[in-house]
C-alpha cells in the first residue's frame, strides 16, 4: 500500500469516526428524509400520482404564497382548490 493510500485512509478513519460511513449511528438520522424509492412506495399506498402541469408563474407564486401562510404543503392547497373549482362547476 502506497504513503498516499495510508494517509487517505488515515483521513476517513479522523472524519468519519471509523471505517464505515457512521450515518445511522445512534439513531443520528431517524428523521433523514426517504430516497426517492421510499418516497414513491409511500405515495403509491396513499394513492397519490403525479400531476405534471404548466401554469402561469403569478399564479404559482399565489398558490405557493397560500401554502406558505397555511403551514402546509404545495400538494395539499392544490389538491383542495382544484376540489372548489371543480365544485363550482
Amino acid at each position: 500500500m502506497k504513503k498516499a493510500d495510508l494517509e487517505k485512509m488515515l483521513g476517513k478513519k479522523i472524519t468519519a469516526g471509523g471505517f464505515g460511513s457512521g450515518n445511522d449511528r445512534y439513531g443520528k438520522d431517524a428523521n433523514a428524509p426517504m430516497d426517492r424509492r421510499e418516497q414513491r412506495e409511500r405515495d403509491r399506498e396513499l394513492g397519490l400520482l403525479a400531476f405534471a402541469v404548466k401554469l402561469p408563474g403569478d399564479l404559482v407564486k399565489e398558490v405557493q404564497a397560500v401554502a406558505q401562510k397555511r403551514g402546509e404543503g404545495l400538494s395539499e392547497v392544490t389538491a383542495e382548490l382544484l376540489r372548489k373549482g371543480l365544485k363550482a362547476k
